[in-house]
Protein backbone atom coordinates (compact mmCIF):
# COMPACT_ATOMS: atom_id res chain seq x y z
CA UNK A 1 0.00 0.00 0.00
CA UNK A 2 1.11 3.50 -0.60
CA UNK A 3 2.90 5.31 2.64
CA UNK A 4 0.78 8.01 4.17
CA UNK A 5 1.57 10.40 6.69
CA UNK A 6 1.32 13.94 7.92
CA UNK A 7 3.92 16.22 9.49
CA UNK A 8 2.62 18.83 11.52
CA UNK A 9 4.90 21.79 13.23
CA UNK A 10 5.09 21.43 16.75
CA UNK A 11 3.46 24.84 17.53
CA UNK A 12 0.40 23.59 15.52
CA UNK A 13 0.66 19.79 16.27
CA UNK A 14 0.20 19.86 20.25
CA UNK A 15 0.50 17.36 22.22
CA UNK A 16 -1.10 14.04 21.42
CA UNK A 17 -1.52 13.03 24.91
CA UNK A 18 -3.61 16.34 25.91
CA UNK A 19 -7.01 15.26 25.70
CA UNK A 20 -8.26 18.48 24.80
CA UNK A 21 -5.61 18.64 21.94
CA UNK A 22 -8.11 19.18 19.06
CA UNK A 23 -6.41 17.42 16.56
CA UNK A 24 -6.14 14.10 18.54
CA UNK A 25 -9.19 12.20 17.40
CA UNK A 26 -9.21 13.34 13.89
CA UNK A 27 -5.84 12.28 13.84
CA UNK A 28 -7.28 8.58 15.39
CA UNK A 29 -10.00 8.70 12.79
CA UNK A 30 -7.72 8.92 10.08
CA UNK A 31 -5.44 5.89 11.77
CA UNK A 32 -2.48 8.69 12.15
CA UNK A 33 -0.22 7.65 15.30
CA UNK A 34 2.90 9.80 16.59
CA UNK A 35 5.91 8.56 15.00
CA UNK A 36 8.23 10.81 16.49
CA UNK A 37 9.54 13.94 15.99
CA UNK A 38 12.30 16.15 14.38
CA UNK A 39 12.50 19.62 15.91
CA UNK A 40 9.69 21.10 16.19
CA UNK A 41 7.72 18.68 13.43
CA UNK A 42 6.20 15.93 14.54
CA UNK A 43 5.31 12.96 12.16
CA UNK A 44 2.13 10.92 11.86
CA UNK A 45 1.70 7.81 10.13
CA UNK A 46 -0.07 4.43 10.21
CA UNK A 47 1.76 2.06 12.68
CA UNK A 48 2.55 -0.05 9.51
CA UNK A 49 4.12 2.47 7.73
CA UNK A 50 7.97 2.31 7.95
CA UNK A 51 10.06 4.06 10.09
CA UNK A 52 14.05 4.28 10.72
CA UNK A 53 15.56 6.53 13.22
CA UNK A 54 19.07 8.28 12.50
CA UNK A 55 21.83 8.94 14.84
CA UNK A 56 21.37 12.73 15.90
CA UNK A 57 17.46 12.68 15.88
CA UNK A 58 16.57 12.29 12.41
CA UNK A 59 13.53 10.07 11.17
CA UNK A 60 13.47 7.86 7.37
CA UNK A 61 9.89 7.47 6.09
CA UNK A 62 9.48 4.70 3.80
CA UNK A 63 11.67 1.78 2.27
CA UNK A 64 15.52 2.02 2.10
CA UNK A 65 17.82 -0.50 0.44
CA UNK A 66 21.40 -0.86 0.35
CA UNK A 67 23.76 -1.02 -2.64
CA UNK A 68 23.50 -5.34 -2.95
CA UNK A 69 19.09 -4.47 -2.61
CA UNK A 70 19.35 -5.57 0.90
CA UNK A 71 16.23 -4.04 3.13
CA UNK A 72 17.90 -1.54 5.53
CA UNK A 73 16.58 -2.01 8.97
CA UNK A 74 19.21 0.14 11.23
CA UNK A 75 21.09 2.83 10.82
CA UNK A 76 22.90 3.43 14.11
CA UNK A 77 25.95 2.75 12.67
CA UNK A 78 26.17 5.86 10.66
CA UNK A 79 26.98 7.95 13.85
CA UNK A 80 30.09 8.57 12.51
CA UNK A 81 28.86 10.83 10.40
CA UNK A 82 29.96 14.60 11.76
CA UNK A 83 26.59 16.64 10.33
CA UNK A 84 23.43 16.55 9.04
CA UNK A 85 24.39 16.99 5.41
CA UNK A 86 27.32 14.81 5.37
CA UNK A 87 24.71 11.41 6.72
CA UNK A 88 22.38 12.90 3.73
CA UNK A 89 25.05 12.89 1.50
CA UNK A 90 26.35 9.25 2.94
CA UNK A 91 22.10 8.15 1.95
CA UNK A 92 22.15 9.05 -1.52
CA UNK A 93 25.95 7.74 -2.00
CA UNK A 94 25.49 4.42 -0.59
CA UNK A 95 22.20 3.58 0.16
CA UNK A 96 18.55 3.95 -2.42
CA UNK A 97 14.66 3.83 -1.95
CA UNK A 98 11.63 5.20 -1.72
CA UNK A 99 11.70 7.58 1.22
CA UNK A 100 11.78 10.83 2.87
CA UNK A 101 14.61 11.58 5.08
CA UNK A 102 13.40 14.26 8.37
CA UNK A 103 16.72 16.10 9.81
CA UNK A 104 16.88 18.11 12.99
CA UNK A 105 18.94 21.65 12.80
CA UNK A 106 22.71 20.39 13.45
CA UNK A 107 26.06 21.95 13.84
CA UNK A 108 25.91 22.86 9.55
CA UNK A 109 22.61 24.17 9.99
CA UNK A 110 19.84 25.89 11.52
CA UNK A 111 17.27 24.47 9.68
CA UNK A 112 15.03 21.44 10.12
CA UNK A 113 15.58 19.30 6.76
CA UNK A 114 13.27 17.17 4.49
CA UNK A 115 14.50 15.35 1.58
CA UNK A 116 12.51 13.57 -0.85
CA UNK A 117 14.61 10.50 -2.57
CA UNK A 118 15.23 10.97 -6.08
CA UNK A 119 13.08 8.66 -7.63
CA UNK A 120 10.21 10.44 -5.98
CA UNK A 121 8.51 6.89 -4.72
CA UNK A 122 6.45 8.78 -1.76
CA UNK A 123 4.33 12.27 -2.56
CA UNK A 124 5.31 15.14 -0.49
CA UNK A 125 3.28 17.99 -0.78
CA UNK A 126 3.62 21.53 1.63
CA UNK A 127 1.83 24.52 3.22
CA UNK A 128 3.97 26.56 5.31
CA UNK A 129 3.02 29.85 6.73
CA UNK A 130 4.26 31.88 9.75
CA UNK A 131 5.31 28.51 11.37
CA UNK A 132 1.96 26.70 10.60
CA UNK A 133 0.90 23.87 7.82
CA UNK A 134 1.50 20.95 6.91
CA UNK A 135 3.81 18.52 4.76
CA UNK A 136 1.79 15.64 3.88
CA UNK A 137 1.56 12.93 1.41
CA UNK A 138 -2.04 13.49 0.61
CA UNK A 139 -3.91 16.55 0.77
CA UNK A 140 -7.22 14.42 1.82
CA UNK A 141 -5.14 13.71 5.15
CA UNK A 142 -4.70 17.86 5.81
CA UNK A 143 -8.39 18.21 4.52
CA UNK A 144 -9.47 15.92 7.23
CA UNK A 145 -7.87 17.46 10.06
CA UNK A 146 -9.36 20.66 8.51
CA UNK A 147 -5.98 22.34 7.79
CA UNK A 148 -6.89 22.32 4.08
CA UNK A 149 -9.34 23.76 1.36
CA UNK A 150 -8.52 23.30 -1.87
CA UNK A 151 -9.03 27.25 -3.71
CA UNK A 152 -7.67 26.98 -7.57
CA UNK A 153 -4.35 28.69 -8.69
CA UNK A 154 -5.70 30.14 -12.04
CA UNK A 155 -2.12 31.49 -12.69
CA UNK A 156 -0.90 27.62 -12.43
CA UNK A 157 -3.81 27.23 -14.80
CA UNK A 158 -3.13 29.38 -17.29
CA UNK A 159 0.23 28.20 -17.17
CA UNK A 160 -0.60 24.63 -17.34
CA UNK A 161 -2.42 25.25 -20.71
CA UNK A 162 0.90 26.99 -22.05
CA UNK A 163 3.04 24.10 -20.88
CA UNK A 164 1.14 21.15 -19.77
CA UNK A 165 3.74 18.53 -19.78
CA UNK A 166 6.12 20.45 -17.40
CA UNK A 167 6.57 19.61 -13.66
CA UNK A 168 7.28 22.50 -11.28
CA UNK A 169 7.13 22.25 -7.54
CA UNK A 170 4.17 25.21 -8.17
CA UNK A 171 0.42 23.18 -7.87
CA UNK A 172 -2.94 23.99 -9.38
CA UNK A 173 -3.90 24.68 -5.60
CA UNK A 174 -3.25 28.13 -4.27
CA UNK A 175 -0.74 28.20 -1.29
CA UNK A 176 0.26 24.18 -2.09
CA UNK A 177 3.85 23.55 -3.00
CA UNK A 178 5.19 19.71 -3.96
CA UNK A 179 8.78 18.94 -2.66
CA UNK A 180 10.21 17.58 -6.30
CA UNK A 181 12.26 14.12 -5.91
CA UNK A 182 15.75 14.91 -5.11
CA UNK A 183 15.12 18.27 -3.53
CA UNK A 184 15.38 19.51 0.25
CA UNK A 185 12.92 21.66 1.67
CA UNK A 186 14.74 23.41 4.84
CA UNK A 187 12.29 24.73 7.47
CA UNK A 188 13.69 27.78 9.85
CA UNK A 189 11.25 28.75 11.80
CA UNK A 190 8.46 31.18 9.64
CA UNK A 191 11.27 30.69 6.64
CA UNK A 192 11.45 27.81 4.21
CA UNK A 193 13.47 27.05 1.09
CA UNK A 194 14.23 24.16 -1.05
CA UNK A 195 17.58 23.83 -2.70
CA UNK A 196 18.72 20.24 -5.10
CA UNK A 197 20.03 17.70 -2.75
CA UNK A 198 20.53 15.19 -6.29
CA UNK A 199 21.53 16.23 -9.37
CA UNK A 200 21.10 14.09 -12.88
CA UNK A 201 24.12 16.38 -14.28
CA UNK A 202 26.97 14.66 -12.27
CA UNK A 203 26.39 11.54 -13.34
CA UNK A 204 27.68 12.69 -17.23
CA UNK A 205 30.85 14.59 -15.70
CA UNK A 206 34.17 12.64 -17.41
CA UNK A 207 34.70 10.81 -14.06
CA UNK A 208 31.49 9.18 -13.81
CA UNK A 209 31.45 7.75 -17.44
CA UNK A 210 31.15 4.35 -18.56
CA UNK A 211 32.01 4.17 -22.23
CA UNK A 212 33.24 0.31 -22.05
CA UNK A 213 29.93 -1.19 -23.93
CA UNK A 214 30.51 -4.47 -21.75
CA UNK A 215 31.11 -2.76 -18.61
CA UNK A 216 28.01 -0.39 -19.34
CA UNK A 217 25.84 -3.20 -19.96
CA UNK A 218 26.76 -4.83 -16.83
CA UNK A 219 25.92 -2.27 -14.66
CA UNK A 220 22.49 -1.70 -16.44
CA UNK A 221 21.56 -5.34 -16.23
CA UNK A 222 22.76 -5.48 -12.17
CA UNK A 223 21.40 -1.80 -11.41
CA UNK A 224 18.00 -3.06 -13.12
CA UNK A 225 17.36 -6.31 -11.74
CA UNK A 226 18.76 -5.07 -8.09
CA UNK A 227 15.93 -2.65 -8.37
CA UNK A 228 13.19 -4.92 -9.50
CA UNK A 229 13.71 -7.91 -7.31
CA UNK A 230 13.81 -5.65 -4.10
CA UNK A 231 10.89 -3.86 -4.44
CA UNK A 232 8.68 -7.05 -5.28
CA UNK A 233 10.19 -8.60 -2.38
CA UNK A 234 8.91 -5.69 -0.17
CA UNK A 235 5.62 -5.67 -1.98
CA UNK A 236 5.22 -9.58 -1.91
CA UNK A 237 1.93 -9.75 -4.62
CA UNK A 238 1.87 -7.88 -7.59
CA UNK A 239 0.49 -6.60 -11.19
CA UNK A 240 3.08 -6.20 -13.91
CA UNK A 241 1.09 -3.87 -16.37
CA UNK A 242 2.96 -5.88 -19.31
CA UNK A 243 2.70 -4.27 -22.69
CA UNK A 244 4.82 -6.49 -24.75
CA UNK A 245 7.41 -3.37 -25.47
CA UNK A 246 11.19 -3.78 -24.47
CA UNK A 247 10.90 -1.55 -21.33
CA UNK A 248 8.19 -3.69 -19.24
CA UNK A 249 9.47 -6.77 -21.00
CA UNK A 250 12.74 -5.62 -19.14
CA UNK A 251 10.98 -5.11 -15.76
CA UNK A 252 9.03 -8.84 -16.55
CA UNK A 253 12.12 -11.02 -17.05
CA UNK A 254 13.73 -9.16 -13.51
CA UNK A 255 10.82 -11.29 -11.84
CA UNK A 256 12.14 -14.58 -13.17
CA UNK A 257 12.42 -16.29 -9.72
CA UNK A 258 11.59 -14.01 -7.18
CA UNK A 259 10.26 -14.13 -3.52
CA UNK A 260 6.92 -12.96 -4.94
CA UNK A 261 3.63 -13.68 -6.24
CA UNK A 262 3.55 -12.29 -9.56
CA UNK A 263 0.45 -11.45 -12.25
CA UNK A 264 1.06 -9.91 -15.63
CA UNK A 265 -2.19 -8.00 -17.65
CA UNK A 266 -1.82 -6.63 -21.18
CA UNK A 267 -4.64 -3.65 -21.99
CA UNK A 268 -6.32 -4.38 -25.60
CA UNK A 269 -8.42 -2.41 -27.55
CA UNK A 270 -10.45 -2.39 -30.14
CA UNK A 271 -8.31 -1.47 -33.26
CA UNK A 272 -4.80 -2.39 -33.65
CA UNK A 273 -1.71 -0.98 -33.01
CA UNK A 274 -1.79 -1.51 -29.23
CA UNK A 275 -2.36 -5.33 -29.27
CA UNK A 276 1.28 -6.66 -27.69
CA UNK A 277 -0.16 -9.98 -26.65
CA UNK A 278 1.95 -11.86 -29.00
CA UNK A 279 4.72 -10.28 -26.92
CA UNK A 280 3.71 -10.18 -23.73
CA UNK A 281 2.46 -13.73 -23.66
CA UNK A 282 6.76 -14.50 -23.66
CA UNK A 283 7.55 -13.01 -20.99
CA UNK A 284 4.12 -14.32 -19.05
CA UNK A 285 5.42 -17.50 -20.19
CA UNK A 286 8.89 -17.37 -19.21
CA UNK A 287 7.20 -16.43 -15.35
CA UNK A 288 5.38 -19.48 -15.75
CA UNK A 289 2.38 -17.66 -15.35
CA UNK A 290 -0.72 -16.76 -17.24
CA UNK A 291 -0.84 -13.46 -19.08
CA UNK A 292 -4.34 -11.08 -18.07
CA UNK A 293 -6.57 -9.60 -20.27
CA UNK A 294 -7.98 -6.26 -19.78
CA UNK A 295 -10.39 -4.64 -23.16
CA UNK A 296 -10.49 -1.24 -23.55
CA UNK A 297 -13.57 -0.08 -24.82
CA UNK A 298 -14.26 3.46 -26.52
CA UNK A 299 -16.66 3.70 -23.50
CA UNK A 300 -13.85 3.80 -21.09
CA UNK A 301 -12.03 6.85 -22.11
CA UNK A 302 -14.08 9.46 -20.13
CA UNK A 303 -13.07 13.52 -20.57
CA UNK A 304 -15.38 13.90 -17.79
CA UNK A 305 -14.55 11.82 -14.41
CA UNK A 306 -13.88 11.82 -10.87
CA UNK A 307 -10.25 12.31 -9.57
CA UNK A 308 -8.89 11.66 -6.40
CA UNK A 309 -9.44 14.42 -3.70
CA UNK A 310 -7.57 17.31 -3.87
CA UNK A 311 -5.24 16.08 -6.81
CA UNK A 312 -2.32 18.69 -6.90
CA UNK A 313 -2.14 19.08 -10.47
CA UNK A 314 -3.81 18.59 -13.81
CA UNK A 315 -2.04 15.05 -15.14
CA UNK A 316 -4.49 12.31 -15.39
CA UNK A 317 -6.10 12.54 -19.09
CA UNK A 318 -8.83 9.98 -20.84
CA UNK A 319 -6.44 7.53 -22.26
CA UNK A 320 -4.91 7.62 -18.53
CA UNK A 321 -8.40 6.90 -16.99
CA UNK A 322 -9.07 4.13 -19.07
CA UNK A 323 -6.17 1.98 -18.69
CA UNK A 324 -6.62 2.59 -15.06
CA UNK A 325 -9.91 0.89 -14.88
CA UNK A 326 -8.62 -1.98 -16.77
CA UNK A 327 -5.65 -2.55 -14.59
CA UNK A 328 -7.78 -2.11 -11.46
CA UNK A 329 -10.55 -4.77 -12.64
CA UNK A 330 -6.74 -6.92 -12.98
CA UNK A 331 -5.04 -6.07 -9.65
CA UNK A 332 -8.55 -6.73 -7.77
CA UNK A 333 -8.83 -9.96 -8.97
CA UNK A 334 -5.57 -10.78 -8.20
CA UNK A 335 -5.52 -8.96 -4.77
CA UNK A 336 -1.90 -7.61 -5.12
CA UNK A 337 -0.43 -5.13 -2.99
CA UNK A 338 1.08 -3.34 -5.86
CA UNK A 339 1.31 -2.45 -9.47
CA UNK A 340 4.93 -2.68 -11.96
CA UNK A 341 5.25 -0.43 -14.45
CA UNK A 342 8.29 -0.69 -17.43
CA UNK A 343 7.58 3.58 -17.42
CA UNK A 344 9.91 5.69 -18.14
CA UNK A 345 12.12 3.35 -20.00
CA UNK A 346 11.95 5.03 -23.31
CA UNK A 347 13.72 8.06 -21.41
CA UNK A 348 16.10 6.20 -18.95
CA UNK A 349 17.32 4.41 -22.17
CA UNK A 350 17.99 7.56 -23.87
CA UNK A 351 15.37 6.70 -26.83
CA UNK A 352 16.67 10.58 -28.63
CA UNK A 353 14.59 11.03 -31.98
CA UNK A 354 17.34 13.65 -33.04
CA UNK A 355 20.87 13.64 -33.94
CA UNK A 356 22.23 14.37 -30.79
CA UNK A 357 23.85 11.18 -30.15
CA UNK A 358 25.96 11.69 -32.75
CA UNK A 359 26.92 15.25 -32.12
CA UNK A 360 27.88 14.10 -28.71
CA UNK A 361 30.48 11.30 -30.22
CA UNK A 362 31.99 13.62 -32.68
CA UNK A 363 32.61 16.18 -29.56
CA UNK A 364 34.04 13.55 -27.26
CA UNK A 365 35.78 11.16 -29.17
CA UNK A 366 36.50 12.48 -32.47
CA UNK A 367 36.13 12.16 -36.24
CA UNK A 368 36.35 8.28 -36.36
CA UNK A 369 33.96 7.54 -33.36
CA UNK A 370 31.32 10.40 -34.75
CA UNK A 371 31.04 8.94 -38.15
CA UNK A 372 30.40 5.36 -36.53
CA UNK A 373 27.47 7.32 -35.07
CA UNK A 374 26.19 8.98 -37.71
CA UNK A 375 25.67 5.64 -39.47
CA UNK A 376 24.31 4.04 -37.03
CA UNK A 377 21.90 7.29 -36.41
CA UNK A 378 20.98 7.15 -40.52
CA UNK A 379 20.28 2.96 -39.76
CA UNK A 380 18.48 4.05 -36.85
CA UNK A 381 16.01 6.27 -38.60
CA UNK A 382 15.74 4.81 -41.66
CA UNK A 383 17.87 7.35 -43.97
CA UNK A 384 20.80 8.33 -45.86
CA UNK A 385 23.98 8.98 -44.30
CA UNK A 386 24.33 11.83 -45.79
CA UNK A 387 20.87 13.13 -44.46
CA UNK A 388 22.11 12.45 -40.68
CA UNK A 389 25.81 13.71 -41.44
CA UNK A 390 23.97 16.99 -42.32
CA UNK A 391 21.65 16.93 -39.25
CA UNK A 392 24.53 15.99 -36.87
CA UNK A 393 25.94 19.19 -38.06
CA UNK A 394 23.36 21.06 -37.49
CA UNK A 395 23.34 19.39 -33.58
CA UNK A 396 26.65 20.48 -33.68
CA UNK A 397 26.87 24.10 -34.36
CA UNK A 398 23.22 25.39 -33.93
CA UNK A 399 22.19 26.67 -30.09
CA UNK A 400 21.15 24.47 -28.12
CA UNK A 401 17.06 22.95 -28.13
CA UNK A 402 15.11 24.78 -25.76
CA UNK A 403 14.53 23.32 -22.89
CA UNK A 404 10.51 23.86 -22.93
CA UNK A 405 8.37 24.93 -25.83
CA UNK A 406 5.05 26.81 -25.59
CA UNK A 407 1.91 25.72 -26.52
CA UNK A 408 -0.51 28.27 -27.65
CA UNK A 409 -2.97 25.93 -29.33
CA UNK A 410 -6.81 26.94 -29.34
CA UNK A 411 -5.74 29.27 -26.30
CA UNK A 412 -7.25 33.32 -26.36
CA UNK A 413 -4.07 34.51 -25.39
CA UNK A 414 -0.56 33.82 -26.82
CA UNK A 415 1.60 36.01 -25.04
CA UNK A 416 2.19 34.43 -21.89
CA UNK A 417 6.09 33.85 -22.96
CA UNK A 418 7.87 32.40 -19.27
CA UNK A 419 6.67 29.54 -17.59
CA UNK A 420 5.79 30.12 -13.68
CA UNK A 421 9.60 28.53 -12.79
CA UNK A 422 11.41 25.81 -14.32
CA UNK A 423 12.27 22.97 -13.12
CA UNK A 424 15.06 22.76 -11.66
CA UNK A 425 17.20 19.88 -13.58
CA UNK A 426 16.77 22.43 -16.11
CA UNK A 427 19.94 24.69 -14.90
CA UNK A 428 22.41 22.69 -17.60
CA UNK A 429 25.93 23.26 -16.68
CA UNK A 430 27.45 25.26 -19.24
CA UNK A 431 28.83 22.96 -22.47
CA UNK A 432 27.23 20.17 -21.79
CA UNK A 433 26.47 17.21 -24.78
CA UNK A 434 23.61 17.52 -26.40
CA UNK A 435 22.05 14.19 -25.63
CA UNK A 436 22.31 14.33 -22.34
CA UNK A 437 20.61 17.57 -22.30
CA UNK A 438 17.93 16.44 -24.06
CA UNK A 439 17.52 12.99 -22.48
CA UNK A 440 17.90 15.01 -18.47
CA UNK A 441 15.31 17.76 -19.72
CA UNK A 442 12.70 14.21 -20.96
CA UNK A 443 13.82 12.87 -17.49
CA UNK A 444 12.42 15.88 -15.83
CA UNK A 445 9.36 15.15 -17.61
CA UNK A 446 8.69 11.77 -16.17
CA UNK A 447 8.15 13.17 -12.67
CA UNK A 448 4.65 13.46 -14.26
CA UNK A 449 3.96 9.98 -13.65
CA UNK A 450 3.45 9.30 -10.59
CA UNK A 451 0.65 12.19 -10.84
CA UNK A 452 -1.31 11.07 -13.67
CA UNK A 453 -1.22 7.20 -13.32
CA UNK A 454 -4.35 6.94 -11.32
CA UNK A 455 -5.10 3.16 -9.69
CA UNK A 456 -7.40 2.48 -6.86
CA UNK A 457 -7.20 0.50 -3.49
CA UNK A 458 -4.12 2.35 -2.41
CA UNK A 459 -2.00 0.03 -3.87
CA UNK A 460 1.47 1.35 -4.62
CA UNK A 461 2.57 1.86 -8.36
CA UNK A 462 6.41 1.34 -8.86
CA UNK A 463 8.51 2.21 -11.78
CA UNK A 464 11.55 0.69 -11.24
CA UNK A 465 13.33 1.96 -14.08
CA UNK A 466 13.33 5.50 -12.66
CA UNK A 467 14.49 4.69 -9.51
CA UNK A 468 17.95 6.24 -8.25
CA UNK A 469 20.42 3.60 -8.88
CA UNK A 470 19.18 2.60 -12.65
CA UNK A 471 18.39 6.56 -13.81
CA UNK A 472 22.69 6.84 -12.40
CA UNK A 473 23.59 3.72 -13.82
CA UNK A 474 22.05 4.93 -17.12
CA UNK A 475 23.01 8.55 -17.02
CA UNK A 476 26.95 7.19 -16.92
CA UNK A 477 26.59 5.52 -20.38
CA UNK A 478 27.22 8.30 -23.37
CA UNK A 479 24.55 8.68 -25.48
CA UNK A 480 25.81 7.75 -28.52
CA UNK A 481 26.62 3.91 -27.22
CA UNK A 482 22.58 3.38 -26.71
CA UNK A 483 22.45 3.69 -30.73
CA UNK A 484 25.14 0.88 -31.38
CA UNK A 485 24.46 -0.92 -34.12
CA UNK A 486 21.55 1.15 -35.39
CA UNK A 487 19.10 -0.05 -32.89
CA UNK A 488 16.85 2.06 -29.96
CA UNK A 489 17.87 1.75 -26.70
CA UNK A 490 20.90 -0.07 -27.75
CA UNK A 491 22.56 -0.90 -24.27
CA UNK A 492 19.40 -2.05 -22.64
CA UNK A 493 18.82 -4.11 -25.46
CA UNK A 494 22.80 -5.57 -25.06
CA UNK A 495 22.29 -5.72 -20.99
CA UNK A 496 19.17 -8.06 -21.35
CA UNK A 497 20.35 -9.83 -24.59
CA UNK A 498 20.55 -13.34 -22.85
CA UNK A 499 17.10 -12.77 -20.78
CA UNK A 500 14.49 -10.96 -23.05
CA UNK A 501 12.84 -13.49 -25.66
CA UNK A 502 14.46 -13.16 -29.05
CA UNK A 503 11.36 -11.82 -30.77
CA UNK A 504 10.94 -9.08 -28.05
CA UNK A 505 14.82 -8.24 -27.99
CA UNK A 506 15.18 -7.55 -32.02
CA UNK A 507 11.82 -5.94 -32.62
CA UNK A 508 11.72 -2.22 -33.99
CA UNK A 509 8.10 -1.63 -33.47
CA UNK A 510 6.64 0.08 -30.47
CA UNK A 511 2.52 -0.64 -29.77
CA UNK A 512 0.73 2.53 -29.79
CA UNK A 513 -2.37 3.94 -28.39
CA UNK A 514 -2.60 6.52 -31.03
CA UNK A 515 -5.38 4.62 -33.49
CA UNK A 516 -7.87 4.56 -30.25
CA UNK A 517 -6.86 7.63 -28.82
CA UNK A 518 -8.05 9.46 -32.30
CA UNK A 519 -11.01 7.49 -32.68
CA UNK A 520 -11.96 8.29 -28.86
CA UNK A 521 -11.64 11.40 -30.27
CA UNK A 522 -13.47 11.38 -33.36
CA UNK A 523 -16.48 9.72 -31.74
CA UNK A 524 -16.67 12.28 -28.88
CA UNK A 525 -16.11 14.99 -30.67
CA UNK A 526 -19.75 16.63 -29.52
CA UNK A 527 -18.99 15.80 -25.80
CA UNK A 528 -15.62 17.19 -25.97
CA UNK A 529 -16.64 20.84 -27.47
CA UNK A 530 -20.23 20.94 -24.65
CA UNK A 531 -17.46 20.17 -22.16
CA UNK A 532 -14.94 22.88 -22.73
CA UNK A 533 -17.48 25.25 -24.52
CA UNK A 534 -19.96 24.99 -20.96
CA UNK A 535 -16.38 24.74 -18.64
CA UNK A 536 -14.29 26.93 -16.54
CA UNK A 537 -11.28 27.59 -19.19
CA UNK A 538 -13.92 29.05 -21.39
CA UNK A 539 -15.52 30.95 -18.72
CA UNK A 540 -12.40 32.53 -17.92
CA UNK A 541 -11.41 33.61 -21.39
CA UNK A 542 -8.66 31.52 -21.10
CA UNK A 543 -9.60 29.17 -24.71
CA UNK A 544 -10.62 31.18 -27.69
CA UNK A 545 -14.22 29.37 -28.61
CA UNK A 546 -14.07 29.77 -32.35
CA UNK A 547 -10.74 28.47 -32.33
CA UNK A 548 -12.27 25.36 -30.85
CA UNK A 549 -15.36 25.33 -32.98
CA UNK A 550 -12.95 25.47 -36.18
CA UNK A 551 -10.78 22.66 -34.98
CA UNK A 552 -13.20 20.17 -34.25
CA UNK A 553 -14.92 21.08 -37.28
CA UNK A 554 -11.69 20.82 -39.57
CA UNK A 555 -11.18 17.30 -40.96
CA UNK A 556 -6.89 16.48 -40.01
CA UNK A 557 -4.72 14.93 -41.90
CA UNK A 558 -3.46 11.56 -42.22
CA UNK A 559 -0.94 11.17 -39.36
CA UNK A 560 -1.84 14.42 -38.10
CA UNK A 561 -1.56 13.96 -33.99
CA UNK A 562 -2.46 17.58 -33.17
CA UNK A 563 -5.99 16.55 -31.65
CA UNK A 564 -4.40 15.44 -28.70
CA UNK A 565 -3.81 18.32 -27.74
CA UNK A 566 -7.83 18.34 -27.29
CA UNK A 567 -7.30 15.77 -24.59
CA UNK A 568 -4.47 18.28 -22.85
CA UNK A 569 -7.55 20.89 -22.45
CA UNK A 570 -10.16 18.41 -21.57
CA UNK A 571 -7.54 16.97 -18.91
CA UNK A 572 -7.02 20.54 -17.31
CA UNK A 573 -10.54 20.94 -18.04
CA UNK A 574 -11.95 17.91 -15.65
CA UNK A 575 -9.22 18.67 -12.83
CA UNK A 576 -10.86 21.96 -12.49
CA UNK A 577 -14.06 21.10 -12.44
CA UNK A 578 -13.20 18.62 -9.60
CA UNK A 579 -11.99 21.01 -7.57
CA UNK A 580 -13.81 24.43 -8.37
Amino acid sequence: MSYRYIALPGNFAGTPEDSEWSLADPLRSLAMERRGHVGCVVLFAPKETPTLHLPGGGILLGDLYDENGRPVMNLAGLQHLPTQSALRQHLLDRYWGEYLLFQPPGEDSDSITLMRDPSGGIACVYSLQNGNGFITSDLAIASGLGLHRDRIDWDFVSHCLVYPHMKISRTGLADINELLPGCILSVDGKKTSTNLAWSPWRFIAPAERQSDPIAAARMIREATTSVVRAMAETDRTLLLELSGGLDSSIVGTCLTNVRARVACCTAITPLPGADERRYASQIAGQLGIELLQQPLDFADADIDFELPQHSPRPAVWALGRAVARAMDNAAELQGVNSLFSGGGGDTVFCYLRSAAPAADAFRARGLAAGYKAIVNLSRLHGCTVAKAARLTLRKLYLDPKATYKPDYLLLSRTNIAFPLELHPWFSAPPDMPAGDRERIFDLAGTQLFGDSTLRAGGRRVRFPLLSQPVMEACLRVPSWLWISGGQNRAMARSAFSQQLPHEVLNRRSKGTFMNYTFAVYRKNKETISRFLLDGHLCSRGLLDPHKLNHFLASPLPTRDQSFMRIFDLCMIENWARNHA
